[in-house]
């Protein structure tokens, strides 16, 4: 990924890859016994590697444990939503939510659907509506990984050109090539309108429709961002990874700074990789051009779906309000896949 610098080179999670991550070990039975569970534990799909579960409790390795606690906690205490599941927190036989360094959920019903990113975006808005009020996590001082480097990659700013940003932040020279244009047209953005999101939402929202459920919300890493970049680092990975078709761009355009909280998504997604190869050039640049100029190459074939298996029906069309006076509009583009 980018070199972009820890704040501390003495910290536990400086590492310098999120590329494929091999599989961890399993918990063991002591962790077990101590989430009430009697194992073996299965490894499941996801999770960079280390998310496991047993007897209908999802286990994995805790990060900060103030973290762990303050989700727990939050999750433990929001009212129950017709809107949106969680999966709920599962304490430790002491009463505390970690277990020998690993923290546990309930298995909660449902599959994720990256092609569902409309109904992925709206349940998120809901989510961070039950949140809209929670005071931001000290924790978030404490982290230092990659992924909240990259985030802080993406926000920051410096003096000077794009090419002075990119040399305080370590960006490589044959990687600027990607970031330039999206580092030049990065502007200031008013810092009231941040609060607790879910930086990760594509891929961890679960829908259970044939059982007549809402979508679940898992695997929650918390940001203190705007809730509108949440909905754009899930667009950003639908167009990128997913196959999803340039209108859904223009579909949540509405919301407040839509362009410039897209292009602080692609930068954070985009240094979160160990090194850009063509195959990630070719998956960024198109989505890139979209949002800066609203070019689209191949309309007839560009972006096909992953995924033969027909959509899902969406939970309902999202809303389209005239955008506001003061919010950015993105590029629309009418062609799709």
């Amino acid at each position: 990924m980018f070199a972009i610098r820890p704040n501390s080179p003495n910290s536990s999670n400086n590492v310098s890859s999120i590329s494929a991550v091999p599989r961890q070990e399993p918990p063991d039975r002591a962790v077990l016994a101590a989430f009430g569970s009697e194992g073996p534990a299965r490894p499941l799909p996801g999770g960079q590697g280390g998310t496991w579960c047993a007897d209908g409790i999802v286990l994995k390795r805790t990060g900060l444990r103030t973290e762990t606690a303050w989700r727990a906690n939050t999750l433990n205490a929001l009212p129950r939503s017709e809107e949106f599941r969680v999966a709920p927190p599962v304490r430790s036989m002491d009463g505390t939510w970690t277990a020998g360094g690993w923290e546990a959920w309930r298995l909660v019903p449902g599959t994720a659907d990256e092609r569902r990113v409309d109904d992925v975006v709206r349940v998120g808005r809901a989510f961070h509506a039950a949140l809209a009020e929670l005071p931001r996590p000290a924790f978030l001082d404490e982290r230092d990984d990659p992924w909240t480097r990259a985030d802080r990659f993406s926000w920051g700013y410096a003096a000077g050109s794009a090419e002075a940003v990119a040399a305080e932040q370590g960006v490589p020279a044959r990687e600027f090539d990607l970031a330039a244009p999206l580092l030049a047209a990065r502007t200031p953005l008013p810092d009231d309108a941040s609060q607790v999101v879910h930086g990760d939402l594509l891929g961890n929202v679960l829908f259970a429709d044939a059982d007549g459920l809402p979508p679940a919300i898992i695997d929650w890493p918390a940001y203190w961002r705007p809730p509108g970049w949440a909905a754009a680092v899930a667009v950003v990975d639908a167009l990128s990874r997913h196959g999803a078709e340039p209108g859904v761009l223009d579909r949540w355009a509405h919301l407040p700074h839509w362009r410039q909280l897209l292009v602080r998504a692609l930068l954070f997604r985009i240094a979160t990789h160990e090194r850009l190869d063509r195959d990630l050039e070719t998956a960024y640049r198109p989505v890139i051009d979209l949002v800066l100029d609203g070019r689209w190459p191949n309309p007839g074939e560009a972006r096909k779906a992953l995924l033969s298996e027909p959509h899902s029906e969406p939970l309902s069309e999202p809303q389209q309000p005239e955008a506001e006076p003061d919010a950015e509009r993105a590029p629309s583009d009418s062609s799709s896949s």
